[in-house]
C-alpha cells in the first residue's frame, strides 16, 4: 500500500541530501501551473517570516526558544505547501528529480497482437 506522505527523504537518511531533494521539489512545484496558487504563497510567506526583523513571538514571552519559531514557521510553511500540492504533480516531479520511473505498472492503452 501505497503511503499519502509527500515529504521526501534521501534513501540512505542523509539529512542534506534530504533537505536539497525537498529545495529542488518546492522549487520545481512553485513553477508549475497545476500547483494552487494560493498554496505557491506558503513557501513565499515562510522565507519572508524567516527574514523578517519583526519578531512575532518575542524572546520575553519565550526566551529559550530563540530562533526555533523561525525555523519551526518555515518547516511547517514548506511542509504544509508539499501536503496542498497534487500527489501526482508531486510524484512526477519527484521521479524526475530523483530519475526513477513513475510507471506503476498500470496499462493505458494497449492492443493485443497475435
Amino acid at each position: 500500500m501505497a503511503s499519502n506522505r509527500k515529504i521526501t527523504t534521501s534513501d540512505d537518511g542523509n539529512f542534506i541530501k534530504g533537505l536539497v531533494l525537498n529545495v529542488k521539489l518546492i522549487s520545481r512545484l512553485m513553477g508549475d501551473s497545476r500547483v494552487n496558487g494560493f498554496a505557491k504563497l506558503l513557501p513565499i510567506v515562510s522565507l519572508i517570516y524567516l527574514v523578517s526583523p519583526i519578531d512575532f513571538i518575542p524572546g520575553a514571552v519565550m526566551p529559550i526558544i530563540g530562533a526555533a519559531d523561525d525555523v519551526a514557521v518555515v518547516w511547517f510553511g514548506l511542509n504544509f505547501f508539499l501536503e496542498l500540492c497534487p500527489a501526482g504533480v508531486v510524484a512526477e516531479h519527484l521521479a524526475e528529480i530523483t530519475g526513477q520511473s513513475t510507471d506503476e505498472g498500470e496499462i493505458v492503452d494497449a492492443e493485443v497482437i497475435e
